[in-house]
């Protein structure tokens, strides 16, 4: 199909796909003539993937990084995990002290080596900025985030595709990317709910 087709079929504005084309988001189309060229089903699922990590507030960056950990998956499937997480994750800041975060993350079966850097030290971040805020989750209250993100980590991982390493790089990939901000809104939603239950204010 040619450029135009593809932006109808996928909803993208041509000058929209000719900055992804430019930013080596999306691969050429098969050149038919010094100025046209062709493109197939391959570049429609790409963009609709580049369109929903960057809807979902990744960046140009980040999906560059993303994009490659689809292309280039690497051959463990734990370190497929870590290179799903790199690619979202804020860069390592050796400053923090991850003495907290090691205690608390072994509320979730953490030993050393099972995980990443980058993964630890984005707790520590998320600890130290609700410490400069005074604010402090409450004893009772943890041990239920714990339970229910390892809950929810160990349904994610076991759904984790083993047919092709393709499959199995979406999966993660954009299961990472993309569910994370579905998760926060429900989480939300259930906060209202709760709150409606607790303290009334619905009409019957």
């Amino acid at each position: 199909m040619r450029i135009s087709e593809l932006s109808a079929q996928t909803g993208v504005t041509v000058p929209t796909i000719k900055y992804y084309l430019r930013e080596g988001l999306l691969p050429e189309g098969e050149r038919s003539a010094p100025t046209q060229a062709a493109y197939g089903e391959v570049h429609a699922q790409r963009l609709r993937v580049i369109r929903a990590l960057l809807d979902s507030g990744v960046s140009i960056a980040e999906t560059r990084r993303v994009l490659d950990a689809l292309d280039n998956p690497p051959a463990n499937a734990h370190d497929l995990l870590g290179t799903a997480h790199a690619a979202i994750t804020p860069p390592v800041d050796e400053s923090l002290d991850l003495t907290e975060t090691q205690r608390l993350v072994a509320g979730l079966g953490w030993k050393p080596g099972m995980c990443d850097d980058a993964v630890l030290y984005a707790v520590a971040r998320a600890l130290q900025a609700l410490e400069r805020a005074g604010f402090e989750v409450p004893v009772d209250v943890m041990p239920v985030h714990l339970k229910s993100i390892r809950q929810i980590a160990d349904a994610e991982v076991a759904g984790v595709p083993t047919e092709s390493a393709e499959a199995a790089v979406r999966y993660v990939v954009l299961g990472s990317v993309l569910v994370e901000p579905l998760l926060l809104a429900l989480r939300r939603v259930a906060q209202q709910v709760a709150s409606a239950e607790r303290f009334g204010g619905v009409d019957a």
